[in-house]
Protein backbone atom coordinates (compact mmCIF):
# COMPACT_ATOMS: atom_id res chain seq x y z
CA UNK A 1 0.00 0.00 0.00
CA UNK A 2 1.18 3.68 -0.98
CA UNK A 3 1.83 5.79 2.13
CA UNK A 4 1.14 9.02 2.48
CA UNK A 5 4.32 10.34 2.29
CA UNK A 6 5.47 8.38 -0.93
CA UNK A 7 2.20 9.76 -2.76
CA UNK A 8 3.85 13.71 -1.86
CA UNK A 9 6.97 12.86 -2.80
CA UNK A 10 6.09 11.84 -5.80
CA UNK A 11 3.76 14.49 -6.42
CA UNK A 12 5.09 17.78 -8.84
CA UNK A 13 5.19 19.95 -5.90
CA UNK A 14 7.92 17.92 -4.12
CA UNK A 15 10.09 18.75 -6.71
CA UNK A 16 11.56 22.53 -7.61
CA UNK A 17 10.89 22.49 -11.24
CA UNK A 18 14.43 23.07 -12.27
CA UNK A 19 14.21 21.58 -16.07
CA UNK A 20 13.07 25.57 -15.92
CA UNK A 21 16.24 26.88 -14.78
CA UNK A 22 18.50 29.22 -16.43
CA UNK A 23 22.00 27.51 -14.44
CA UNK A 24 24.02 29.64 -16.82
CA UNK A 25 22.10 32.95 -15.84
CA UNK A 26 22.14 32.21 -12.08
CA UNK A 27 26.02 31.32 -12.14
CA UNK A 28 26.33 34.24 -13.65
CA UNK A 29 24.52 36.25 -11.56
CA UNK A 30 26.21 35.41 -8.70
CA UNK A 31 30.33 35.16 -10.43
CA UNK A 32 30.66 31.94 -9.16
CA UNK A 33 33.21 29.69 -11.25
CA UNK A 34 33.84 27.03 -8.98
CA UNK A 35 33.07 23.24 -8.76
CA UNK A 36 29.93 22.13 -9.62
CA UNK A 37 29.76 18.55 -8.09
CA UNK A 38 26.91 17.79 -5.28
CA UNK A 39 29.59 18.57 -2.58
CA UNK A 40 29.32 19.86 0.65
CA UNK A 41 32.39 22.33 -0.55
CA UNK A 42 30.45 23.05 -3.52
CA UNK A 43 27.20 24.09 -1.48
CA UNK A 44 29.14 26.17 1.00
CA UNK A 45 30.93 27.56 -1.92
CA UNK A 46 27.38 28.07 -3.44
CA UNK A 47 25.62 29.34 -0.61
CA UNK A 48 28.33 32.37 0.17
CA UNK A 49 28.00 33.56 -3.34
CA UNK A 50 24.93 33.73 -3.42
CA UNK A 51 24.41 36.02 -0.54
CA UNK A 52 27.03 38.26 -1.52
CA UNK A 53 25.55 38.82 -4.85
CA UNK A 54 21.89 38.75 -4.06
CA UNK A 55 20.29 40.74 -1.39
CA UNK A 56 17.07 40.34 0.74
CA UNK A 57 14.55 42.90 -0.15
CA UNK A 58 10.71 43.25 -0.29
CA UNK A 59 10.72 46.64 -2.81
CA UNK A 60 8.14 45.19 -5.50
CA UNK A 61 5.31 44.75 -2.34
CA UNK A 62 5.91 48.01 -1.26
CA UNK A 63 5.60 49.39 -4.99
CA UNK A 64 2.25 47.77 -5.34
CA UNK A 65 3.41 44.83 -7.31
CA UNK A 66 2.47 41.04 -6.21
CA UNK A 67 4.91 38.50 -5.69
CA UNK A 68 4.71 35.53 -7.81
CA UNK A 69 7.53 32.64 -6.39
CA UNK A 70 7.00 30.36 -9.90
CA UNK A 71 10.51 29.84 -10.65
CA UNK A 72 10.74 31.66 -14.11
CA UNK A 73 8.65 35.03 -12.76
CA UNK A 74 11.53 34.28 -10.00
CA UNK A 75 14.68 34.04 -12.41
CA UNK A 76 13.24 36.86 -14.47
CA UNK A 77 13.29 39.30 -11.33
CA UNK A 78 16.23 37.95 -9.37
CA UNK A 79 18.61 36.93 -12.06
CA UNK A 80 17.38 39.37 -15.48
CA UNK A 81 16.58 42.67 -13.39
CA UNK A 82 19.23 42.27 -11.03
CA UNK A 83 16.46 42.30 -7.88
CA UNK A 84 16.75 40.59 -4.67
CA UNK A 85 13.64 39.01 -2.80
CA UNK A 86 12.49 37.74 0.29
CA UNK A 87 13.00 33.82 1.61
CA UNK A 88 9.92 32.02 -0.70
CA UNK A 89 11.85 33.91 -4.13
CA UNK A 90 15.66 32.92 -2.40
CA UNK A 91 15.13 29.83 -1.38
CA UNK A 92 12.75 28.75 -4.27
CA UNK A 93 15.50 29.73 -6.76
CA UNK A 94 18.22 27.89 -5.01
CA UNK A 95 16.53 24.87 -4.14
CA UNK A 96 15.86 24.61 -8.30
CA UNK A 97 20.25 25.32 -8.44
CA UNK A 98 21.05 22.45 -5.87
CA UNK A 99 18.44 19.83 -7.48
CA UNK A 100 19.49 20.57 -10.83
CA UNK A 101 23.17 20.25 -9.46
CA UNK A 102 21.95 16.63 -8.27
CA UNK A 103 21.76 17.62 -4.39
CA UNK A 104 19.26 15.91 -2.41
CA UNK A 105 17.12 18.95 -1.37
CA UNK A 106 13.35 18.94 0.52
CA UNK A 107 11.46 22.61 1.76
CA UNK A 108 11.29 22.90 5.40
CA UNK A 109 8.98 26.14 7.05
CA UNK A 110 10.00 27.66 10.34
CA UNK A 111 8.00 29.64 13.06
CA UNK A 112 10.04 33.53 12.87
CA UNK A 113 11.22 34.40 16.53
CA UNK A 114 13.50 37.41 15.96
CA UNK A 115 14.64 37.91 19.61
CA UNK A 116 11.48 36.50 21.30
CA UNK A 117 11.43 32.94 23.25
CA UNK A 118 10.71 29.67 21.46
CA UNK A 119 8.07 29.01 23.89
CA UNK A 120 6.50 31.66 21.59
CA UNK A 121 3.56 30.81 19.24
CA UNK A 122 4.48 32.14 16.07
CA UNK A 123 2.59 31.02 12.63
CA UNK A 124 4.85 28.84 10.31
CA UNK A 125 5.75 30.67 6.70
CA UNK A 126 9.42 31.15 6.31
CA UNK A 127 11.11 28.73 3.79
CA UNK A 128 14.12 27.25 4.18
CA UNK A 129 15.79 24.02 3.08
CA UNK A 130 17.28 20.71 4.02
CA UNK A 131 19.83 19.05 1.92
CA UNK A 132 20.84 15.43 2.31
CA UNK A 133 24.65 14.96 1.91
CA UNK A 134 26.87 12.19 2.79
CA UNK A 135 24.24 10.40 5.52
CA UNK A 136 23.98 14.32 7.16
CA UNK A 137 20.76 16.55 7.18
CA UNK A 138 22.28 20.43 6.44
CA UNK A 139 20.06 23.46 7.00
CA UNK A 140 20.16 25.57 4.29
CA UNK A 141 18.81 29.33 3.57
CA UNK A 142 19.51 31.85 1.49
CA UNK A 143 16.35 33.88 2.65
CA UNK A 144 16.62 35.16 5.91
CA UNK A 145 18.35 38.65 5.42
CA UNK A 146 21.24 40.05 7.76
CA UNK A 147 21.04 37.46 10.50
CA UNK A 148 21.22 34.17 8.76
CA UNK A 149 23.76 31.48 8.10
CA UNK A 150 26.16 32.27 5.73
CA UNK A 151 27.03 28.59 5.18
CA UNK A 152 25.39 25.29 5.78
CA UNK A 153 25.16 24.22 9.47
CA UNK A 154 25.41 20.13 9.98
CA UNK A 155 21.60 18.99 11.97
CA UNK A 156 22.69 18.10 15.09
CA UNK A 157 21.98 19.05 18.38
CA UNK A 158 23.88 21.87 20.21
CA UNK A 159 25.98 22.56 16.78
CA UNK A 160 27.75 25.54 17.87
CA UNK A 161 29.75 26.59 14.54
CA UNK A 162 31.81 29.91 13.29
CA UNK A 163 31.42 31.28 10.03
CA UNK A 164 34.12 34.06 8.97
CA UNK A 165 33.26 36.83 11.78
CA UNK A 166 30.06 34.96 12.66
CA UNK A 167 28.58 32.62 15.31
CA UNK A 168 25.36 30.53 14.98
CA UNK A 169 24.28 27.39 17.46
CA UNK A 170 21.74 24.88 16.85
CA UNK A 171 19.62 23.45 19.52
CA UNK A 172 17.23 20.77 19.56
CA UNK A 173 14.10 21.76 21.84
CA UNK A 174 11.43 18.92 22.19
CA UNK A 175 10.49 18.20 18.48
CA UNK A 176 12.04 21.09 17.08
CA UNK A 177 15.36 22.80 16.05
CA UNK A 178 15.98 26.23 17.41
CA UNK A 179 18.32 28.48 15.19
CA UNK A 180 20.15 31.22 17.44
CA UNK A 181 22.67 33.76 16.25
CA UNK A 182 25.31 35.50 18.65
CA UNK A 183 25.14 39.45 18.67
CA UNK A 184 26.74 41.42 21.34
CA UNK A 185 24.40 40.88 23.94
CA UNK A 186 23.66 37.30 24.07
CA UNK A 187 22.48 34.46 21.66
CA UNK A 188 19.63 35.76 19.37
CA UNK A 189 17.01 33.15 18.62
CA UNK A 190 16.19 33.52 14.92
CA UNK A 191 13.79 30.49 14.16
CA UNK A 192 12.11 27.17 15.05
CA UNK A 193 11.64 24.37 12.84
CA UNK A 194 10.29 20.57 12.58
CA UNK A 195 11.75 18.08 10.45
CA UNK A 196 8.33 18.06 8.29
CA UNK A 197 8.76 18.57 4.69
CA UNK A 198 6.95 21.21 3.12
CA UNK A 199 6.65 22.13 -0.42
CA UNK A 200 6.25 24.02 -3.58
CA UNK A 201 2.30 24.20 -3.20
CA UNK A 202 2.47 25.12 0.73
CA UNK A 203 5.09 27.91 -0.01
CA UNK A 204 2.56 29.41 -2.59
CA UNK A 205 0.09 29.78 0.64
CA UNK A 206 2.66 31.55 2.57
CA UNK A 207 3.94 34.01 -0.23
CA UNK A 208 0.39 34.87 -0.86
CA UNK A 209 -0.51 35.60 2.95
CA UNK A 210 2.77 37.51 3.76
CA UNK A 211 2.84 39.26 0.79
CA UNK A 212 -0.69 40.63 0.71
CA UNK A 213 -2.17 40.59 4.36
CA UNK A 214 -2.17 43.74 5.89
CA UNK A 215 -0.80 42.50 9.22
CA UNK A 216 2.02 41.14 7.40
CA UNK A 217 5.44 42.90 8.48
CA UNK A 218 6.46 43.12 4.57
CA UNK A 219 3.55 44.73 3.67
CA UNK A 220 3.89 47.49 6.04
CA UNK A 221 7.16 49.10 5.63
CA UNK A 222 10.40 48.61 2.88
CA UNK A 223 12.84 46.08 4.12
CA UNK A 224 16.24 45.70 2.59
CA UNK A 225 19.18 43.27 3.81
CA UNK A 226 22.55 42.27 3.15
CA UNK A 227 24.46 39.25 4.67
CA UNK A 228 27.77 40.23 4.24
CA UNK A 229 30.95 38.36 5.67
CA UNK A 230 32.14 40.71 7.34
CA UNK A 231 29.57 43.98 7.98
CA UNK A 232 26.01 43.44 7.65
CA UNK A 233 23.43 46.26 6.66
CA UNK A 234 19.67 46.23 7.15
CA UNK A 235 17.14 49.04 6.51
CA UNK A 236 13.88 49.37 7.85
CA UNK A 237 11.71 52.32 6.25
CA UNK A 238 14.38 54.94 6.52
CA UNK A 239 16.25 53.51 9.00
CA UNK A 240 19.04 52.34 8.41
CA UNK A 241 21.63 49.48 11.00
CA UNK A 242 25.17 48.65 10.30
CA UNK A 243 26.17 45.27 11.93
CA UNK A 244 29.46 44.66 12.84
CA UNK A 245 31.44 41.66 14.66
CA UNK A 246 31.16 42.02 18.52
CA UNK A 247 30.38 45.72 18.04
CA UNK A 248 27.66 47.75 18.91
CA UNK A 249 25.02 48.64 16.69
CA UNK A 250 25.42 51.97 14.23
CA UNK A 251 22.02 53.16 13.22
CA UNK A 252 20.98 56.32 11.36
CA UNK A 253 17.83 57.73 9.57
CA UNK A 254 18.13 58.38 6.14
CA UNK A 255 16.56 60.76 3.77
CA UNK A 256 13.66 59.73 1.39
CA UNK A 257 16.13 61.54 -1.37
CA UNK A 258 19.16 59.20 -0.37
CA UNK A 259 16.84 55.83 -0.78
CA UNK A 260 17.36 54.63 -4.00
CA UNK A 261 21.55 54.99 -4.15
CA UNK A 262 21.42 53.55 -0.89
CA UNK A 263 19.32 50.50 -2.35
CA UNK A 264 21.85 50.42 -5.20
CA UNK A 265 25.21 50.58 -3.33
CA UNK A 266 24.81 48.83 0.03
CA UNK A 267 22.07 46.28 -1.00
CA UNK A 268 23.41 45.91 -4.58
CA UNK A 269 20.40 46.13 -6.33
CA UNK A 270 19.62 47.55 -9.66
CA UNK A 271 16.69 49.88 -9.13
CA UNK A 272 15.82 52.16 -12.30
CA UNK A 273 14.24 55.36 -11.89
CA UNK A 274 10.48 54.17 -12.18
CA UNK A 275 10.93 51.99 -8.96
CA UNK A 276 13.02 54.79 -7.74
CA UNK A 277 10.42 57.17 -8.08
CA UNK A 278 7.12 54.38 -6.67
CA UNK A 279 9.33 53.56 -3.40
CA UNK A 280 10.04 57.03 -2.66
CA UNK A 281 6.43 58.05 -2.66
CA UNK A 282 5.64 54.99 -1.22
CA UNK A 283 8.23 55.69 2.04
CA UNK A 284 6.74 59.43 2.35
CA UNK A 285 3.42 57.83 3.01
CA UNK A 286 4.25 55.82 5.64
Amino acid sequence: MTSFSQILNNHPSASWDSAKLNLEAYLQRIDYQGSLAPTIATLRALTLTHLDAISFENLDIIAGESIDIDLLRVQKKLLGQGRGGYCHEHNTLFAAVLERLGFAVQGRSARILMGTSEQEMTAVGHTLLNVQLNGSDWLVDVGVGNVGPREPIELKAWNQVTQAAWRYRLDRVARHWVLRYWREDGWFNIYQFSDEPYYRDDYAHHNYYVSTHPASPFTQQLVAQYNGATVRYALTGLRLKTFLPEQPVQERLITVEELPEILRSLFRLQIDEVLAEKLMNAVRLK
